[in-house]
């Protein structure tokens, strides 16, 4: 299987592919130019850090049996995840990608990794990112990758993986879910049936308390359906990775509650000031949200780690939801991706010298500043006129931030049976110098967790920075 890991410390038991209990019809799923603009970067993973069963003793596989049998009932709700896509090659050089819910099912991978403890994933700021790495299934791939070759021949790539890893004192269970099927609220609804059907299959109740999923996908009125893309053949439109990528690493910051609140009332407290002083032209009822606080603060810390100049340009990218925003998605259940890119550039000087209020009042103007018609409408009219592929290598310019992912996704509610997550990691796709991952944090009460991926000489200094650490809690 493409993209299977096995480095001597985690070693695969099993493989199955797990097909939906009852299989559904077989249908196709026509892409949007959300879902097609992602099939030419990686999978997304995530995978949280869960307590051993206590009853797994070395007798057996009890928990992993309902971990898989759990994961296929899920399935049944989000059935086109056990499909494929499927490229048509038109005249004129276009080809349509679909998604084909044909059933073929998902894979399910039982992995152990004896000596391995729970410890050697958290126990330090900075991620063991080849570890990490071996506890997710199909890693380096792309979305475009579950779509037939060229020559015809499927992909053996399927769509969605899960890999279920035995630690010494703990069980890490990851997934990896093709990007074009769906984003990070389509990732974590799923996880969350799924734990839920797990968790509850113990007392008999088969049922998850969350939305049923939305399966049919949201187009403008003048979008063409399926939508040409400008390619004679699909693999045209990859780029494969080169060998000499640079170096990165990552580090896994939590921030309290108590922290959060404290980076929330300063920026709060400069934002009034500035705005009595008359050197900030805005409303004088603006609020700076908790997460503003912290990105804002992870902003001017990457600028100074990265040494950048007063007059360099950087821009901080932000995915802003359109469920409940956007006419026609739906605010909960919303299967695919139902998220836009927005940007706010200033100059490091700026973003290091006039104080943490000023850059989170920055990204707190982005995200006000919403316009339906412009950010959504005539964007992707745009697009469907001149697509534009994602890929890695150009999301993020060498002085830039982006951040993914929500700490408003129950990460830490995924109680399959035996107990809440203790810790929350990325697999490797999709990492990117100034890429940060956003979580809940640990324990509630406001918390919020980044993973922080920069180049090693940036991130040490990140690290060694004390007004950045100051309101990290330790690991």
């Amino acid at each position: 299987m493409p993209g299977s890991t096995d480095t001597g410390r985690v070693q695969v038991i099993s493989r199955r592919v797990i097909k939906p209990p009852a299989p559904a019809p077989e249908t196709t799923i026509h892409l949007t130019p959300w879902d097609l603009r992602l099939i030419t970067i990686d999978y997304i993973q995530k995978g949280v850090l869960l307590p051993k069963p206590k009853h797994e003793h070395g007798h057996g596989h009890a928990a992993v049996d309902r971990l898989a049998s759990s994961f296929a009932r899920a399935l049944a709700l989000f059935h086109p995840f056990a499909g494929r896509l499927a490229v048509d090659e038109r005249a004129g050089g276009t080809v349509t990608v679909s998604l084909r819910c044909t059933g073929e099912g998902a894979e399910f991978i039982h992995a152990a990794a004896p000596g391995v403890t729970a410890a050697d994933i958290t126990g330090d700021l900075y991620v063991p990112s080849e570890l990490v790495a071996s506890l997710f299934p199909l890693n380096g791939l792309v979305s475009a990758d579950a779509a037939s070759a060229d020559d015809g021949e499927p992909r053996r790539s399927p769509l969605l993986a899960a890999q279920v890893t035995e630690l010494d004192d703990a069980v890490f269970v990851a997934a990896s879910l093709n990007h074009a099927a769906g984003d990070g609220t389509t990732f974590w609804h799923f996880v969350n049936t799924w734990s839920d059907m797990s968790r509850r299959s113990g007392g008999g109740d088969d049922t998850s308390e969350r939305p049923l999923p939305v399966l049919e996908r949201w187009f403008l009125d003048t979008c063409p359906v399926p939508v040409p893309l400008p390619f004679a053949k699909l693999e045209h439109a990859v780029r494969r990775p080169e060998n000499h990528q640079p170096p990165l690493q990552e580090c896994f910051f939590h921030f309290s509650g108590e922290s959060v609140k404290k980076l929330k009332a300063r920026a709060n407290a400069e934002v009034r000031s500035t705005i009595m002083s008359g050197e900030a032209d805005t409303a004088t009822d603006v609020t700076i949200s908790s997460l503003q606080a912290v990105l804002g603060h992870l902003w001017r810390s990457v600028c100074r780690a990265r040494r950048l100049e007063p007059s360099q340009k950087t821009t901080y990218v932000l995915l802003i939801g359109c469920r409940g925003r956007v006419k026609g998605i739906p605010a909960a259940g919303y299967v695919g991706n139902a998220v836009v890119p927005c940007k706010v550039t200033s100059t490091a000087g700026e973003v290091v010298g006039k104080g943490l209020g000023w850059a989170a009042l920055q990204l707190n103007r982005a995200v006000a500043s919403f316009d339906e018609a412009a950010l959504v409408r005539e964007s992707l009219e745009r697009w469907v006129r001149d697509p534009r592929l994602a890929y890695n290598t150009d999301l993020l310019g060498a002085a830039d931030v982006g951040t993914g992912s929500s700490p408003r996704f129950d990460v830490y509610g995924n109680d399959f049976g035996w107990g809440k997550p203790v810790a929350v990691r990325c697999g490797p796709g999709n990492k990117l110098d100034g890429k940060t991952t956003v979580f809940e944090g640990r324990g509630g009460g406001g918390a919020v967790a980044l993973e922080v991926c920069l180049a090693p000489d940036a991130l040490a200094r990140l690290v060694a920075d004390d007004e950045f650490m100051h309101a990290v809690t330790a690991p």
